[in-house]
């Protein structure tokens, strides 16, 4: 399994640089645990989480307020499960300062 992100700063027009992003991994019974993290590029992109668990649920906290500390969202969770860890998951967060949205990329 591979999952990458992009944050797009909609109300700016520029890439969300510098952001730090945390990839989870959910163990029933035992709640979150940290499998990745990175910041993205200048770009807006983190290309690599590195090897976590393959099927299950998953989680990218993306901490907006180190972006933006003036953002109504302070945090913003992407929560989504893997069923084939054959696939690549591309999560693109379109983010303002009062309002986001997720997609599931190319």
């Amino acid at each position: 399994m591979m999952t990458t992100t992009h944050v797009h700063d909609i109300a700016q027009g520029s890439p969300g640089a510098r952001i730090p992003v945390e990839l989870d991994f959910f163990i029933s019974g035992h709640g979150w645990r940290e499998v990745g993290r990175g910041v993205t590029n200048e770009q807006g992109f983190i290309h690599d989480f590195g090897e976590p668990p393959a099927q299950g649920i998953y989680r990218l906290m993306f901490d907006v307020a180190s972006y933006n500390p003036r953002s109504f969202f302070p945090s913003i969770a992407a929560t989504f499960e893997v069923r084939d860890p054959q696939e690549h998951f591309h999560i693109a967060l379109l983010l303002s300062p009062f309002g986001y949205s997720i997609h599931l990329g190319a």
